[in-house]
């Protein structure tokens, strides 16, 4: 599936000769990733075409003329859906032309070196563990550090991801993104604009009974069974009175597996929370709670009068989905690096037999639709697994599995629609878009 790329703002800029170019302030799931030329991208494009041939998407043509506004406006887009399309192949994701230049260009962005450097990685408990890296070391490469020192098996490495974790006094804790395994988590942290964010290791996948493939190796157990405390102790999962004394007990004791056996029973146990959010169901500016796994959405909506009402939406009924930004990037030195203002994400649900569009209002919007992602990820996994006809390729840490689908029976949830309007920031004359993407 396609990944969260995105190209709101483009800037003129003043070359050695006197002359100007275009740079385009390129962002991965609403946190800016880089700053490109269309040259550098070109490059890059030759290079990969020359490892993978005509199995690229299309990219943008040269233009040996001034551009217009509507052509500036037209090579933006395409080099948006270029950076989206180029992703969906997992051999390109994994192939060192790719890398190598996302590598170096997030390092060129935040004029950053690559040097050693310490890189602590928190764990659910609130430990940390220093990792010794590069700053160019991939997210890939830093959880090969980190499983070495807890003794996680290598093959289990697809389970668990790296993350960008706001952590606040109260003791709450909110999760920002999903780091990719090309990103350098040295530099996302550095970059990063969230105040008291830390990089933190959590399983990742949101089918909660994938947890059984975890059983044999100790690490991997201590891991979930951490973040089953920490989830609990967030109030992210809902045991009942009867469940919270037998965890408390199984806790008391240390029997890890247990535990682990009881928490599959709790309600919404290996769910992502998201932070307090709004949506427009059932009428405009409700509050909502949601609790995203185990293929569906889990709303606690608030109602104007301050009743409570809960609503699921299920993964099987919902069609597609596309994330929005609805502001504007204010910022005098050029764009902002997060895009968490006035983010929406709306997705389409058969109810009652006909499709609705559901709103919700929500500065980890990305972070849901990579939620929404994995669910459907997942899902095709054990419907390949239910029916060897079947032909997929799902992605892991460093390597895939391949699955048998039958090509009509896959469904395409992705598309990118910009917005065709321009708007002046600091007197510089930017393009700046609607965000949108259905079911990446």
């Amino acid at each position: 599936m396609k990944m969260h790329f995105c190209i709101p703002v483009s800037q003129q800029q003043p070359d050695a000769l006197g002359g100007r170019y275009t740079l385009y302030s390129v962002y991965l799931d609403g946190f800016l990733f880089c700053r490109v030329r269309y040259s550098q991208l070109h490059r890059w494009n030759e290079q990969l075409r020359r490892v993978f041939g005509n199995c690229l998407p299309p990219f943008p043509p040269k233009y040996y003329l001034a551009m217009t506004t509507s052509m500036a406006d037209e090579r933006r887009d395409q080099l948006e859906q270029y950076l989206q399309n180029v992703t969906v192949d997992p051999n390109m994701l994994r192939s060192d032309v790719f890398v190598d230049f996302l590598k170096r260009v997030q390092l060129d962005t935040f004029s950053i070196t690559t040097k050693k450097a310490s890189l602590d990685i928190f764990l659910p408990d609130g430990r940390s563990i220093q990792a010794e890296i590069l700053t160019s070391d991939t997210v890939e490469r830093v959880l090969e550090v980190v499983s070495h020192k807890i003794g996680l098996c290598r093959e289990l490495l697809g389970y668990f991801g790296l993350f960008l974790i706001r952590f606040y006094k109260e003791g709450k804790l909110s999760v920002m993104k999903k780091l990719a395994d090309f990103e350098l988590p040295y530099v996302s942290l550095r970059s990063s604009e969230v105040e008291n964010c830390k990089v933190g290791l959590r399983k990742w996948y949101m089918d909660p009974s994938l947890d059984s493939m975890l059983m044999d190796c100790r690490a991997a157990v201590k891991l979930i069974y951490m973040q089953a405390i920490q989830d609990i102790e967030k109030e992210w999962a809902k045991p009942t009175q009867l469940q919270r004394q037998k965890l408390e007990a199984l806790q008391k004791e240390d029997n890890q597996t247990k535990f682990l056996e009881l928490s599959q029973e709790v309600q919404h146990y290996g769910y992502m929370q998201l932070d307090p959010c709004t949506c427009d169901y059932p009428e405009p500016g409700c509050g909502a709670v949601l609790s995203v796994g185990n293929n569906e959405i889990s709303c606690c909506i608030t109602l104007p009068n301050n009743q409570t009402q809960d609503i699921i939406f299920q993964m099987n009924r919902v069609k597609c989905w596309q994330v929005t930004f609805l502001g504007t990037l204010l910022d005098m030195d050029g764009p902002q690096r997060t895009l968490n203002q006035n983010l929406e994400l709306r997705f389409q649900y058969s109810e009652n037999s006909r499709w609705q569009w559901f709103v919700i209002y929500t500065k980890q919007a990305f972070l849901l639709s990579s939620c929404l992602k994995k669910m459907i990820s997942e899902k095709m996994v054990k419907q390949a697994a239910e029916n060897p006809e079947m032909q997929i390729e799902v992605p892991e840490q460093g390597k895939s599995k391949k699955y048998h689908i039958q090509q009509s029976q896959q469904k395409n949830y992705s598309s990118f629609r910009p917005r065709k309007s321009k708007i002046k920031i600091a007197e510089v004359d930017c393009v700046l878009g609607t965000i949108k993407e259905e079911g990446l």
